[in-house]
């Protein structure tokens, strides 16, 4: 018994730590949103030059920075 007891609470140790990893990856996407937000306000009329590496960091961030679910580590 202690042993299922042990592989059962390491498996939710585990979902835990993969949910918050993906989040703090999510509000990161969000911050350089925020931040590429920021950039094109201020550049006005030059933002496609200025702001660029920031729109194509974020565009990379949507891709690979998405919130997945516990369900991925048990499969």
């Amino acid at each position: 018994m202690a042993l299922d007891k042990e592989a059962i609470q390491a498996k939710l140790a585990e979902r835990e730590n993969h949910l918050r990893e993906s989040w703090v990856k999510a509000m990161e996407a969000r911050i350089v949103r925020d931040e590429l937000e920021k950039c094109q306000k201020g550049e006005g009329v030059n933002h496609y030059e200025n702001c660029r590496w920031l729109a194509d960091k974020y565009i990379t961030m949507l891709k690979e920075n998405r919130v997945k679910g516990y369900k991925t580590i048990d499969i």
